[in-house]
């Protein structure tokens, strides 16, 4: 069984950093695309950014893209997302996800996960 635990989250003032980490156990970690979502209050879970099985390509929702880096340790089998100019309405529960096919670029389609972590709460303070 496939788990993914995440890290990292927290309180933080508006313009400030924050990095989760997701750590992946249960299946061969390099072979699968990873990657994160995020829900806020009352809205859908949305996509934020994904890191190929190789890592060598990635791709990001425009909401956070130049602000946000995905990268991935595939000896560490974890995943990471470096936050940085964190905005108000960065805040939500942030996710974690596994691809379900392997050696795939990964998809900003929820649906193309299997597997996701429990969630993490991030809160930017304005």
């Amino acid at each position: 069984q496939v788990q993914l635990v995440e890290s990292g989250g927290g309180l933080v003032q508006a313009g400030g950093s924050l990095r989760l980490s997701c750590a992946a156990s249960g299946r061969t970690f390099s072979a699968y695309a990873m990657g994160w979502f995020r829900q806020a209050p009352g809205k859908e879970r949305e996509f934020v950014a994904v890191i190929s099985w190789g890592g060598r390509t990635s791709r990001y929702a425009d909401s956070v893209k130049d602000r946000f880096t995905i990268s991935r340790d595939n000896a560490k089998s974890t995943v990471y997302l470096q936050m940085t100019s964190l905005k108000f309405e960065d805040t939500a529960v942030y996710y974690c996800a596994a691809a379900e096919h392997a050696y795939t670029l990964g998809s900003p389609d929820h649906d193309s996960y299997a597997y996701w972590g429990q969630g993490i709460q991030v809160t930017v303070s304005s």
